[in-house]
């Protein structure tokens, strides 16, 4: 599996504010959409995430996105080194991810670019 980038997660209180500064500092305009309630700008790097508290909660206990070619390869090879699939994979607006838990207790959410037909 070929790692192509990762994105740091961050929950914050005032997403507008946030977006502001992460604009300036990563020199690229946000990219928004909904997921389950939880209003998300991506910047660069940088995923934001602002919403009901019992919503972040659970978006905190994942550390990083991994990028990678494919999230049915990156599944396989998950399972084959001795992490856990908690979710997924599922299609997601840009493509699908999955939830997996490393062998050490760490959670990241590896997502692709690919779209479901």
């Amino acid at each position: 599996m070929e790692i192509l980038g990762a994105t740091l997660r961050i929950c914050v209180e005032d997403l507008e504010s946030s977006v502001a500064f992460y604009e300036r500092l990563a020199g690229a305009p946000a990219q928004r959409f909904e997921r389950g309630g939880v209003s998300v700008a991506a910047v660069g790097c940088f995923l934001l995430m602002s919403g009901p508290e019992r919503e972040l909660e659970i978006l905190r206990k994942v550390s990083a996105t991994i990028a990678v070619q494919d999230v049915d390869e990156a599944a396989a090879i998950l399972n084959a080194s001795g992490a856990h699939v908690v979710a997924g994979p599922v299609a997601t607006p840009a493509g699908r991810n999955l939830i997996a838990m490393h062998p050490d207790g760490a959670i990241f959410e590896y997502a692709d670019r690919r779209t479901t037909t």
